[in-house]
This record gives structure tokens, sequence and C-alpha cells, in this order.
């Protein structure tokens, strides 16, 4: 028999999310399951790492089937970091990170804990899948998109991914559950159009909440954004090298 792949799982919702758990459910079909992931909810953390307060790992039993389970109290790029270099006696086979509550499409990907603990995976050299659902209830459905998350990861296993590239994946929010299949996109041109709202506390001291609208401004029928409002699931590959290859010969053309 073909030895069982080692699978790495975090996420930035919390340990005991239903994304995560949905996750788990799925990996320990395919391989064999480590899961280290934040204690609390790490949602729009980015690639942000702890170095100004110490790090807490506490071994878990949320599922008696998983002999490894581990909750952080760090951000979701420390619990790779942690799984990697304390935890793991060796390098995961591959990485999945999510299932997130809520989309990652477009821009929202550089604010993504999910996707960053992905990214980070990517760095350490180990195949890694960022899950994000287009439904930000905490009771949503995740039934219908477990075949699909199976489907991905295999083929992640079968057949590697180009280096320096982990997969930014979004699942569409269907009343019905519907998904009509999946495509490989690019990412869309997007922004949040952000205003703090200004408020006051009973002692006079002002505060803010960051509120804002989601603007697509992106026609193409081949982004994320495209995919995911026509039911089907987006599959996009990112990379973490951020030089802009393109704006080199611009640059070199300057008087430095």
């Amino acid at each position: 028999m073909p030895k069982r792949p080692l699978i790495l799982i975090t996420n930035d919702d919390s340990i005991v999310s239903p994304g995560i758990r949905t996750l788990i459910e799925v990996m320990k079909s395919i391989g064999d399951v480590v899961v280290v992931a934040p204690d609390s909810p790490q949602s729009a953390m980015g690639h942000a790492i702890t170095i100004n307060n110490t790090l807490h790992i506490d071994k878990v039993n949320l599922d008696p089937e998983i002999e490894h389970e581990y909750s952080c109290s760090g951000t979701p790029v420390d619990c790779v970091k942690m799984a990697v270099h304390e935890i793991l006696k060796r390098k995961p086979d591959l990485c999945v990170s999510g299932i997130n509550h809520g989309s990652n499409s477009s821009i929202n990907v550089i604010y993504s804990g999910t996707m960053s603990a992905a990214v980070e995976a990517g760095i350490e050299g180990i195949p890694a899948i960022g899950f994000s659902h287009l439904d930000y209830s905490w009771q949503t459905d995740f039934s219908p998109v477990k075949r699909y998350v199976k489907k991905i990861a295999l083929e992640v296993l079968k057949n590697g991914l180009p280096e320096g590239v982990v997969l930014n994946v979004n699942f569409p929010k269907s009343e019905k559950g519907e998904i009509k299949g999946m495509k490989v996109c690019r990412q869309a041109k997007a922004m949040w159009v952000e205003e703090f709202d200004k408020r006051k506390n009973p002692q006079g001291k002002e505060y803010y909440w960051l509120t804002g609208e989601f603007v697509n401004q992106d026609t193409g029928t081949d982004t994320d954004e495209y995919a995911l409002e026509n039911g089907f699931v987006s599959i996009v590959p990112v990379q973490f090298d951020l030089t802009a290859h393109h704006a080199i010969q611009t640059l070199n053309n300057w008087n430095f």
C-alpha cells in the first residue's frame, strides 16, 4: 500500500470553527492529519507573526480520531511556523488552510490570514492550498464543497505545484447548494472603498469602526469574481515572489 500523505491543517477562524472541522473531516479520508490552528479568531491578520509576545501551544482533543491536534496563541503564520519547526518530525506533503468563513477572492488575498498561512507553507517548500467559502455565517452548510476540497487536494498531492506557487480556492455561495464546476482564474482587479465610522464612548473618547464597500472594477470573464458570481469554484495560482518583473526594465532606464 502507498504511504499515506502527511497533511498539516490550519486556518484563521480558530480551531473550533465549523470550516476547519469540515476540512479536517475531508483530509482524514486522504492522509494522516496534524492540526495546528489559532485558539481564537485571527481574521484579516495577513502575514503577521508574533515577535513581541510569547507563544503558547496546547494539545487538544476535539476529534478522538486525531492524535496530533494543537491550539496556538498566535497568528495563522505562527501556527505554520510552529508546526514545521517544533511539532512535526518531517515536512508535510500538503498544507491546507481554511475553510474560511467568507471570501478571500481578488484583493482580499493580501489581507487574509487563511491565505497567509498557505503562503507561509509555500515559503517552506510545502504544497499548499487556502480554501474559503463566500458565506460569512457560522452556520454555513459546507457539505456541497467537500468533494471539491478532496478533488483539489488529491490533484495537488498527485501533481505538486509550480515552485513559488500556492492555490487560492474560493467556493461560491449557492442558495440550493449547487456548484457548476471549477475554473482556474486570475485575480480580479477590485478594491475596498473604505471609510471610518467615527463615534464617541460614554466618556467622550473618540473611537472608530472600519467600514467599506467592495468594488469590482474588472469586467473580465476569466477572473475569480466572475467565476464565483456565476456559481463556479475559483482556483487562482498565487505567487509569493512580489517582484514586479515587468517594471525592472523601466526602472533601469531611470537616472539613479
